[in-house]
């Protein structure tokens, strides 16, 4: 009978954290769904960059593209890949737009002396991702040099 009743207790406790997860916890807790790392942007002209040289067509219509950190590269692997990307934190508050979110292609490797992205156009170095400023501007206020952001592959 202790043990019935001890698993009875246990189930109980099981079942109560489900619905807190299912119901209640995602307001009090924020789900986190990808990578989290910085954000920083650069300015026009973008090219050459380090995945496809000085090619025009490499660049998405919706200008919504970034160059990758060290975290992303990959040895070039990133080149070509998308991912949605979310403003979560700032230095500065109301910096983020609130629940808006990006699809973004990399380009470009931020730490390539070679290419557009080339630390000395970054508004800070060593970020994650280095978006380009419609990018940046469509995800945060663009009087802020570097955000926090959320970002997964798509």
């Amino acid at each position: 009978m202790l043990i019935s009743r001890s698993l009875a207790a246990h189930l109980h406790t099981c079942f109560l954290l489900l619905i807190l997860l299912a119901f209640g916890l995602p307001e009090i807790v924020p789900v986190v769904l990808g990578d989290v790392g910085t954000a920083s942007h650069y300015t026009p002209p973008y090219q050459p960059t380090e995945c496809y040289g000085g090619d025009p067509s490499q660049f998405p219509s919706s200008n919504l593209f970034a160059a990758a950190g060290d975290g992303v590269w990959d040895n070039g692997a990133a080149c070509g890949r998308q991912y949605l990307v979310r403003c979560i934190s700032a230095s500065k508050s109301g910096t983020c737009i609130p629940e808006r979110t990006i699809q973004i292609k990399i380009v470009d490797y931020a730490l390539s002396s070679t290419s557009a992205a080339a630390t000395s156009k970054q508004s800070v170095a060593g970020a994650t991702l280095v978006l380009s400023q419609t990018a940046f501007g469509a995800i945060a206020n663009s009087s802020v040099t570097s955000i926090n952001v959320e970002f997964q592959q798509v």
